[in-house]
């Protein structure tokens, strides 16, 4: 299996907020510069997935005439801390969650373990579809964190070692750019 990972376009919210699985809108003018950017290196005919989320579908839709929408790609849940400038989240919480990555529920929202086991999922149902077509690729338009997790788990890393290699270091994922990850054997 081959994968098309592409990160949605910068979001419409204030640099230095939390913002993980809110619904937002791009950015004014950052779909028109993804798009004009991403439609030479995406293959045609290629099924193309995507998070449901604003930032995602706008460029699920110019990409893809018929894109499919899986919850399961969504960004992690920060429950109370979303949409909270991330110096106003108290000092404790992000102590606590640098103490526990995989197990710690960011204002009580979603564990990166939690996001890892429903990623994990969507990537065992592609490989299901996927081994029935010749071509073997897809293209998913998602986020930073379900990117991250993709990438592991397509080295072969169960749910526990994915949230782990995801949440132990900063991404480099830049807004609008694509990560191929490399054709891998299925079985």
């Amino acid at each position: 299996m081959r994968l098309i990972l592409i990160r949605h376009p910068q979001p419409d919210v204030a640099p230095g907020v939390c913002y993980g699985r809110t619904d937002l809108a791009v950015a004014p003018g950052h779909l028109e510069q993804a798009v004009a950017a991403l439609l030479p290196q995406v293959p045609a005919g290629l099924p193309l997935y995507s998070s449901p989320l604003r930032r995602c579908a706008a460029l699920a839709m110019r990409l893809a005439p018929a894109p499919v929408f899986d919850a399961r790609l969504m960004e992690m849940d920060f429950g109370d801390w979303e949409m909270q400038p991330w110096d106003s989240i108290p000092r404790a919480g992000v102590d606590a969650w640098t103490a526990d990555l995989a197990n710690y529920r960011p204002g009580n929202g979603e564990s990166v373990l939690q996001m890892a086991e429903r990623v994990a999922t969507f990537y065992s149902d592609l490989q299901r579809q996927l081994d029935d077509s010749t071509d073997g690729a897809a293209i998913v338009v998602c986020h930073a964190g379900t990117m991250r997790l993709l990438a592991a788990c397509h080295a072969g890393l169960a749910p526990l070692a994915m949230a782990l290699q995801a949440a132990s270091a900063p991404h480099r994922l830049p807004y609008g750019e694509a990560l191929i990850l490399p054709h891998r054997a299925t079985r």
